[in-house]
């Protein structure tokens, strides 16, 4: 018996539909995560894309475990002299909502190419709308 290979063409990726509403960010990124990345099909081929795409509504309404929301901060560097910028997650959530679950998910991912490629079939949004209906978009539960 050999062992099955996944071939890119015969792979059927479709949409799901999570609800982030009161969901603990790690947590949920990393079930999102494990959907993009296909380890949840039982064809999943490392180097191959078996993942599909996730529809993220809600992003405004995560939440963090334990003190997080008071002392996490995100950090970035510009690229000038003394251009390190920081950000508390307060000040993320109300300006950039889909980026604190963007960053957590990603991070979340193995570090090359096909991860990359798999982050771009994620598409999150801050409120309840989004524009994929045409895809038959799939409620997704997500158990916490």
């Amino acid at each position: 018996m050999s062992t099955f290979l996944a071939k890119p063409g015969d792979v059927k990726q479709g949409w799901h539909l999570v609800d982030a509403t009161d969901k603990i960010v790690g947590r949920l990124a990393v079930e999102i995560a494990r959907i993009l990345i296909g380890k949840h099909r039982p064809e999943y081929t490392p180097h191959i894309d078996t993942g599909e795409f996730v529809v993220v509504v809600n992003a405004e309404k995560v939440k963090f475990s334990g003190n997080k929301m008071n002392t996490k901060v995100y950090q970035w560097y510009t690229g000038y002299p003394g251009g390190r910028k920081l950000r508390s997650v307060k000040e993320m959530l109300v300006k950039r909502p889909q980026q604190v679950l963007k960053e957590a998910i990603r991070r979340m991912m193995p570090k090359n190419k096909l991860a990359r490629h798999q982050l771009t079939k994620l598409k999150i949004y801050a409120g309840p709308n989004h524009p994929h209906q045409a895809q038959q978009v799939e409620p997704l539960e997500i158990k916490l």
